[in-house]
């Protein structure tokens, strides 16, 4: 029931969209009927409020069961790139298999040990001890008007090959990117980094969230 309230956090972290079982599902890869059937023991526990065929919020109780365990999630994400040299598209479902496993002790020792981090390697914010949140103001690169540079401040994790894609064109978190002009009636969004261009569709410029520089 955990992952499900964090895929639920997870869906709304950031977007205003209303999260619905559909979107449950998908995220999280299983049947819709299987989701009906959790989202109703969910429900019966008061963790979220469920409208029939309708959006799913969580409840105060059940907001801080999912950062809980979406602390715990992006601790040890950052601990695994950080301290055992993991790659960044190595981390989520190794991360998956740990937060269940260890204690909030241990994920306090971690959080010392690495300083006390504030974001995870994709730019996710780091819930901290006492479950507050501060997401970066930042926007979907798909929305930048051209010319503009801007900073990387967070890429999705949902595509392990995608993140590999960006890794090896630069695009990562805190790296400065040029958003330049494109070409009339074009999907894509062209990017300079440093001396290089790069073209990304739209699957890839929506999965990247940055602050303007101006």
């Amino acid at each position: 029931m955990q992952n499900y309230l964090k895929v639920i956090w997870s869906l709304q972290e950031w977007s205003d969209q209303a999260v619905s079982n559909s979107a449950i599902a998908e995220a999280a890869g299983v049947r819709l009927s299987t989701v009906s059937d959790a989202l109703r023991k969910l429900s019966d526990q008061e963790l979220i409020e469920h409208v029939r065929y309708g959006t799913v919020t969580l409840t105060d109780i059940g907001r801080e069961h999912a950062v809980s365990m979406i602390r715990r999630h992006r601790l040890l994400e950052t601990f695994l790139v950080q301290m055992l040299g993991y790659e960044w598209d190595e981390v989520h479902e190794e991360a998956d298999r740990l937060e269940h496993a260890v204690s909030d002790g241990l994920i306090d020792r971690v959080d010392r040990a690495l300083g006390y981090p504030t974001r995870d390697p994709h730019g996710d914010p780091i819930p901290s001890a006492e479950g507050l949140v501060h997401r970066p103001d930042a926007v979907l690169l798909a929305d930048v008007v051209a010319p503009c540079r801007t900073r990387v401040e967070r890429i999705s994790d949902s595509d392990n090959e995608m993140l590999q894609y960006f890794a090896s064109r630069g695009i990562v978190v805190d790296a400065e990117l040029q958003v330049l002009p494109g070409e009339p009636y074009s999907e894509t969004v062209t990017v300079k980094i440093g001396d290089t261009e790069v073209r990304l569709g739209p699957a890839a410029a929506a999965a990247v969230r940055v602050s303007t520089l101006g």
